[in-house]
């Protein structure tokens, strides 16, 4: 019963003397519970209740429902018992009357407020109801064990446990009448979208009050018919979420549309960032979970890609400008929509492209003001120029794309085109050869710039230029090349370095890209054994006439050496040791052949003519030359070939460089001695690689890339003819394309020629159908 005055009242719970008996009648039983009912209902969130009370109402309904003489009437008829406890037909439906008429009673007074007060009054009751509910459920927790679920269990569908039948009278006497119609929001509806408006203006609102009216929603969506535990959410998507989003996207097409006409696009990137990130806060802190993707979606296609095409616009000034946090800011945005991206790839490769041309023509000028030629270009500059270029945009790929596979292949394929084609390199073969000398710049004892790890560092890079060339058959020719003098000559920095670079071609380019490589390396450790052991056994036969005589025994299959083209007669000096090697290597291999490459070969003499003792490191053939003058300090130029057998075309250039040294002076024909010759350094230079012989070698090494490629392309063609036998020309140009260009850019025409020549050489046969061929075995 509830006592007191007009200015306060109390609840003062009966006690055990006020219970019913066992046998007490529905109006009885009902009559003493319904109290506690209407208490719990409402003031048990202020007054709470004792366990010696909840004891004394639990008590009653297990004892009406386990009353066997109580038969069932009025609105729930029960199901005939089939033995004890099982009554609680009559005692739900008076549960269910008082729960309608509360529910009407909180409507009608909810109807009569304005929009805003019925939001906090709905906040409030639900609360104060649902909290009431949930004990309830547990009041008449037997009610649900037994009479509820024997109800449920013969297929009633209209009974629910006590919480659920909560909820339903919610939903019917007041959610559902005040909804009138589910394609109009609600004056609840409105009222929480009007709440939420408000907070995007920035106004401060009560999120609590709007997290427990959407969570109404949510417990409303009752599937009646079928599972009642398995939640519906029917009515929050109908009565709520329907009407939220059209909100949200009326909101902020114009909000957006505004912004964007009187700020800056990056301004506008900035506030659709947050836009963005206050939507996902909302979800967290008061819709539900499901609302997150079509919410988010319904963001990105308003604030994102209903501008996408002024976005677009913005991203090659930004570019220009490396204004790296907005292009991160941009990429973040356009990655959330469909098809947002792939216009900036495009731009991005263009203007990379621009970008890597660019760099290579500053680094021309700059080698023409230098006092170079216009059209030429050091190794070390062109393939810097490359490098920082890629560098740049590859922070950008990297930081502001997040390493993002289209910009990493926008990149990749822009690199592509400006490393094979620039103003430097109008041929395809010219950028291979020039990052071969500068890897050949770097690997060179004469590179004192760099420490051990700097050379591996730089190396690295360079292989970062190596993978973005189209041709890498004429780098593999060039690379052998520069290997080659370098082992022959001895001026590699190291040989761990010689080894590492071939590694690290070998794990991009494969096994037999480096297998000569690798040869000549151990062709280089096999012959300082074989030189030692000569060396050795001079020493133990007393063989010492002083001279330092080395030799390297080099395989003829895996250099790219030729023999001289001129004969060579050997200095005296030589002659002795000339012959005892011979005489050592045939007995320690019988059967090999020796054939010496005079023309690669170099020596050191000292000089004792001049007051100031020199050593001068010269070519076998400027050896042979200066010893002449053993014997006469003035020689004519036919003295000097006949004493050398050299022929005109090699002996008059290894003359020209020893001139241009002044080391020995020309009149006309003849040749003498300078004997004031002086030097800033004691070791002096004099073998220098003549132009006119570099040029003859760059013109073999290409015309040898050209017949190596005929090879390949027969080779490839009867690899997939034996495997296809018959094939059409079509078919066969593509996959004969596909296979070679991981090696060089295959031209069609040399497909068509490669074709015709095994046909003529029986290797294929026309066939009988039109444009095929058939291999033939």
């Amino acid at each position: 019963m509830v006592v007191g005055t007009a200015s306060h009242t109390k609840f003062v719970e009966p006690n055990v003397k006020a219970k019913p008996p066992k046998d007490a009648d529905l109006k009885t039983v009902w009559a003493f519970i319904s109290v506690g009912v209407d208490h719990i209902m409402k003031r048990m969130q202020t007054d709470g209740m004792s366990f010696a009370y909840y004891i004394l109402l639990y008590t009653c309904i297990y004892d009406y429902c386990t009353n066997p003489t109580k038969a069932s009437a009025g609105m729930f008829k029960a199901t005939p018992a089939r033995g004890a406890s099982l009554q609680g037909s009559d005692l739900y439906g008076s549960l269910q009357k008082y729960l309608d008429e509360h529910v009407k009673r909180m409507r009608e007074e909810g109807e009569r407020l304005g929009d805003t007060e019925l939001l906090k009054y709905y906040a409030r009751e639900w609360d104060r109801y649902t909290v009431g509910a949930e004990f309830l459920n547990k009041l008449f927790n037997y009610l649900n064990k037994h009479w509820v679920k024997r109800e449920k269990d013969e297929g009633r569908k209209d009974v629910y446990n006590v919480y659920t039948l909560a909820l339903v009278s919610w939903k019917r006497n007041f959610f559902d009448s005040i909804q009138k119609r589910k394609d109009e929001a609600s004056r609840l509806t409105q009222a929480v979208l009007r709440q939420i408006e408000q907070q995007r203006n920035g106004e401060e609102i009560d999120t609590s009050l709007l997290k427990k009216v959407i969570e109404s929603y949510v417990s409303l969506g009752i599937d009646e018919s079928t599972d009642q535990h398995r939640q519906n959410l029917e009515v929050y998507q109908e009565c709520f979420q329907v009407h939220f989003l059209a909100a949200t996207e009326r909101y902020y097409e114009a909000e957006s549309s505004a912004f964007i006409a009187g700020n800056s696009v990056s301004d506008y990137m900035k506030k659709a960032e947050d836009r963005l990130e206050e939507e996902t806060r909302r979800v967290d802190a008061y819709l539900h979970d499901s609302t997150r993707k079509d919410l988010k979606e319904r963001c990105e296609l308003v604030l994102i890609s209903n501008h996408r095409h002024t976005l677009w616009d913005e991203f090659k000034a930004l570019l220009d400008g490396d204004r790296e946090s907005d292009l991160a800011r941009m990429y973040g945005l356009l990655i959330r929509v469909s098809g947002g991206l792939e216009p900036l790839r495009n731009i991005f490769e263009g203007h990379v492209k621009a970008a890597g041309h660019a760099a290579v023509e500053r680094a021309m000028r700059s080698a023409a003001s230098d006092g170079g030629k216009q059209d030429a270009i050091d190794p070390k500059t062109y393939i810097e120029a490359l490098l920082s270029t890629h560098a740049k945009f590859s922070d950008v790929v990297n930081k502001p794309f997040r390493g993002e596979l289209g910009f990493n292949a926008s990149l990749d394929k822009a690199c592509r085109e400006f490393c094979n084609s620039n103003a430097a390199c109008q041929k395809p073969t010219q950028s291979p050869a020039l990052l071969a000398n500068y890897c050949d710049q770097l690997l060179k004892k004469s590179n004192r710039d760099l420490d051990p790890e700097a050379l591996e560092s730089a190396l690295d890079r360079a292989l970062v230029i190596f993978q973005f060339i189209d041709d890498k058959d004429v780098f593999q020719k060039f690379y052998v090349k520069n290997l080659a003098q370098r082992l022959v000559r001895e001026v590699s920095a190291s040989d761990d370095s010689e080894s590492s670079m071939i590694s690290k071609l070998k794990e991009i380019a494969g096994f037999d890209f480096t297998h000569n490589m690798t040869r000549m390396i151990q062709d280089i450790s096999v012959s300082r054994d074989v030189s030692e052991r000569f060396k050795e056994r001079e020493r133990r036969d007393g063989l010492n006439d002083g001279v330092d005589f080395s030799v390297m025994v080099l395989g003829s299959n895996f250099w790219p050496l030729t023999p001289p083209k001129t004969d060579f007669a050997i200095p005296s000096q030589l002659q002795s040791k000339f012959k005892s090697f011979t005489t050592f290597y045939g007995e320690v291999h019988s059967g090999r052949k020796l054939q010496w490459l005079w023309n690669v070969s170099k020596s050191e003499l000292r000089s004792s003519y001049l007051s100031q003792k020199y050593t001068f490191m010269v070519s076998a053939y400027q050896a042979a030359i200066l010893t002449q003058f053993n014997n006469d300090d003035m020689l004519e130029y036919k003295d000097i070939q006949a004493g050398t057998t050299i022929s005109d075309d090699v002996l008059k250039p290894q003359l020209n460089l020893l001139v241009k040294a002044k080391v020995i002076n020309q009149a006309e024909d003849s040749y003498s001695l300078n004997t004031s010759f002086k030097s800033k350094t004691i070791r002096v230079q004099l073998n220098k690689t003549v132009k006119s012989e570099a040029k003859q070698e760059t013109t073999e090494v290409l015309a040898s890339v050209d017949e190596d490629r005929k090879f390949v392309y027969q080779a490839t063609i009867v690899r997939i003819m034996k495997t296809r036998k018959t094939i059409k020309h079509q078919s066969l140009i593509q996959e004969t394309t596909a296979a070679i260009s991981t090696k060089f850019t295959p031209k069609v025409s040399d497909i068509k020629k490669a074709i015709d020549y095994l046909i003529d050489k029986e290797y294929l046969e026309r066939g009988e159908e039109k444009d095929s061929y058939n291999y033939l075995a």
